[in-house]
C-alpha cells in the first residue's frame, strides 16, 4: 500500500462513513438493520478487517463467510454494495487509495457472492451472476 497513503485514519473514516451511508439506504439498511443492533462493535470489527486487508496487520481473525451466507442477498446486491463503498472510497480517499480499497472489495464480493450463491442451491455458470428469483420483488421495491 506504499504510496497510497492508506492507514489506520483513513480506514476509520471510511468505515464510518461507509456504514453511514449504508444504514440510510433503502436496499441494504434494512438488510443490516435486521442483523447489527450494536453498531460500535461491528464497525470496530469492520476497521479491523479492512486494516487486516489494506494494511496487513493481522487484526482481524474473524470468518466472514460464515456472517454472510444466510443473508437474503445476492448479485444485485453486491453491485449495489459496491456502488456505495465506491462512492465513498472516492469521497473519503485519495484516487490511489481509493482505487486499492475498490479493487480488494470487488474481489470480496466476488467471492462472497459465490459463497452465498452456492450455500443457498444457486451457483452460477462460468460468467454468470447469481440472482435469487425469491429476492427480485423486495430488491426491485427497495431499488432507487
Amino acid at each position: 500500500m506504499a504510496g497510497t497513503g492508506i492507514d489506520a485514519d483513513m480506514i476509520d473514516r471510511l468505515v464510518e462513513a461507509f456504514y453511514a451511508r449504508i444504514r440510510m439506504d433503502p436496499v441494504l439498511g434494512p438488510i443490516f438493520a435486521s442483523k447489527i443492533t450494536e453498531w460500535a462493535p461491528h464497525l470496530a470489527r469492520m476497521k479491523l478487517f479492512w486494516g487486516s486487508i489494506m494494511l496487513h496487520d493481522g487484526a482481524y481473525q474473524g470468518r466472514p463467510m460464515e456472517k454472510h451466507v444466510q443473508l437474503p442477498v445476492d448479485s444485485r446486491h453486491f453491485d449495489h454494495w459496491l456502488g456505495l463503498f465506491d462512492e465513498t472510497a472516492r469521497e473519503i480517499c485519495g484516487p490511489e487509495a481509493a482505487s486499492a480499497f475498490v479493487s480488494r472489495a470487488r474481489r470480496i464480493a466476488e467471492s462472497l457472492e459465490l459463497g452465498i450463491a452456492m450455500q443457498q442451491g444457486g451457483l452460477p455458470r462460468r460468467g454468470e451472476r447469481w440472482v435469487n428469483p425469491a429476492l427480485s420483488a423486495a430488491f426491485e421495491e427497495a431499488a432507487p
